[in-house]
């Protein structure tokens, strides 16, 4: 938690996921990004997060999701290749950065929803123009999507549509071989549409979980 953003992370934790991790189910992608870590490059800074926090979206079935409307200009990255950034703007304050699933052509996609600050602090702090010198202030830094996308200076214009499994990417997600423990499946939050349904995965007891912490849902298998 002290490293500054100059810290050099070992080799795995400069390697992006390859796009086969994304051309899948979003549920099960959900379930597989719990401890993996989002990285951005800032010339020779990184800034790194641990992924404590995601939202599962289904596609055209999916009521809740943006693509249930059909294919159109603003959600055509949810439509694939799987593996790229889907960037929104949303209550017209912030933004909410989500990966695509599934197959060229079929519409899926996962939301971050909170991160576990690793490297680059003080310049997400920064970013968010707060202090990051106590527990109080580093838990709100980036548990929420707004605040983790103003964290790592993510917006629509920058990394819509940007290849997360390209090694020439400025924003990717690594495995450093962290495993995901208590993982639990709820309700998504801060929707209307298909409210009931488990599709929000977070690491259950994780301080940085965004929203209401887990108070209903089930636990997911490690396996």
């Amino acid at each position: 938690m002290r490293h500054s953003g100059q810290f050099v992370p070992s080799a795995k934790f400069r390697t992006s996921l390859p796009r086969s991790f994304y051309d899948r189910d979003p549920r099960l992608v959900s379930r597989d990004l719990l401890g993996k870590v989002l990285v951005r490059r800032e010339g020779r800074t990184l800034l790194a997060a641990r992924i404590v926090e995601v939202e599962a979206y289904l596609g055209e079935n999916d009521p809740a999701a943006h693509s249930a409307a059909g294919r159109t200009a603003r959600n055509a990255v949810l439509f694939g290749p799987p593996g790229y950034a889907y960037v929104y703007f949303i209550y017209g304050n912030h933004y909410c950065l989500n990966v695509s699933c599934l197959p060229d052509g079929i519409a899926g996609g996962v939301l971050f929803r909170a991160v576990e600050p690793l490297l680059g602090i003080d310049e997400m702090a920064e970013a968010r123009h707060m202090p990051a010198s106590n527990s109080v202030n580093l838990c709100r830094l980036t548990s929420g999507p707004g605040r983790l996308a103003e964290a790592f200076g993510i917006t629509r214009a920058r990394d819509n549509g940007k290849d997360l499994t390209s090694p020439l990417s400025d924003l990717f997600i690594a495995d450093d071989g962290f495993a995901a423990r208590g993982v639990m499946v709820t309700p998504r939050i801060g929707i209307t549409k298909a409210a009931d349904q488990l599709l929000r995965y977070v690491i259950a007891g994780n301080k940085f979980v965004s929203g209401a912490r887990v108070r209903q849902g089930k636990a997911v298998s490690a396996d």
